[in-house]
C-alpha cells in the first residue's frame, strides 16, 4: 500500500486490522497453552514445575496485560 501511494488513513486502518487479528490469535494460543501445557504441569508436574509455569504466565500477563478476554 505504501508503494502504491495509497491514502495514509487507509494504511492506518489496515495496520489496525492486522494488529487486531494478531491480538486475537495471541489470545487463542495463550488459552490453548493454559488448557494444555499449564494444566498438565499443575496436575502432574514435579515439585518446582507448577511455580515455573505460573511465573511464565505472570511474565506473559505483565508484558501483554492488555489482551482482554477471549470468547471460547
Amino acid at each position: 500500500m505504501v508503494e502504491q501511494d495509497r491514502y495514509c488513513a487507509e494504511l492506518v486502518l489496515q495496520i489496525a486490522s492486522a494488529q487486531a487479528a494478531l491480538n486475537q490469535a495471541s489470545k487463542l494460543v495463550l488459552r490453548a497453552h493454559v488448557e494444555t501445557c499449564v494444566s498438565d504441569v499443575l496436575v502432574t508436574g514435579k515439585a518446582n514445575e507448577p511455580k515455573q509455569k505460573i511465573d511464565e504466565l505472570m511474565q506473559i500477563f505483565a508484558r501483554y496485560g492488555c489482551l482482554g478476554t477471549v470468547k471460547g
